[in-house]
């Protein structure tokens, strides 16, 4: 099935949010990044203005500035009115209310929309998709997955979330997936059996807690990489 802009609800999160979700030292960002599904966070431009190297991958890539700008515009005003209606599900406190959440993803979205045309140019953007990956074996450093992997496993199988963390560990020599709930507010039912599958494959696989928590009891990651 082909995909569709009118199927996207784009929301991107901050740089800040990015270093605090994935537990980012300086040293981590001085890596060669993938960032596997960013959508339109603000992670890449501002990462790539302190001097950093990332590739960001994500099939909204195929469509234009002003295509992507027009479906922002389209899903805020409902993004953010479900986010009031399901406001006890997160935790103000780095982000204190609701207008500031709309300042900080507009922020980021606008930084993104800013930078896109020219990232595209200079391969930084590009259209793609896990479970398939258009790079080379062992191409970076270290790849992230936000809000992708396990938040959505009501919608994406067992076998997906295992052929995506496997293509992630073939392009990258570290892998970190934020976060591990699922959008009901508990763990992933898929993250034991990830966890178990690639430690039994000789991987050091750790769940490891972060100090970002927006999310109610979303404060861990997943990291893997070779012993």
């Amino acid at each position: 099935m082909a995909f569709t802009l009118d199927k996207v609800v784009p929301w991107g999160r901050s740089y800040a949010e990015y270093v605090s979700m994935f537990s980012l030292s300086e040293a981590d960002l001085g890596r060669h990044i993938l960032g596997c599904g960013d959508g339109p966070a603000g992670f890449n431009a501002e990462l790539t203005q302190r001097g950093g190297h990332i590739v960001s991958v994500d099939p909204v890539y195929m469509f234009d500035v002003e295509q992507i700008k027009s479906r922002i515009a389209e899903t805020y005003e409902t993004v953010m009115a479900q986010t009031l209606e399901n406001q006890r599900d997160f935790i103000w406190d780095v982000i204190p209310s609701i207008e500031a959440l709309g300042e900080i993803r507009m922020t980021a979205m606008d930084t993104f929309l800013a930078d896109f045309e020219l990232g595209k140019q200079q391969g930084r953007y590009l259209a793609g998709e896990l479970p398939a990956l258009p790079f080379e074996d062992r191409q970076f450093d270290m790849a992230l997955s936000s809000h992708f992997l396990f938040l959505y496993s009501a919608h994406l199988s067992a076998e997906f979330h295992l052929q995506a963390v496997q293509e992630m560990l073939r392009v990258a020599r570290e892998v970190r997936i934020f976060p591990l709930l699922a959008l009901d507010r508990v763990l992933s039912p898929y993250l034991s059996m990830v966890c178990e599958e690639f430690a039994s494959r000789g991987f050091d696989v750790q769940i490891v807690k972060v100090d970002y928590e927006f999310q109610r009891g979303g404060n861990q990651m997943l990291v893997i990489k070779p012993q």
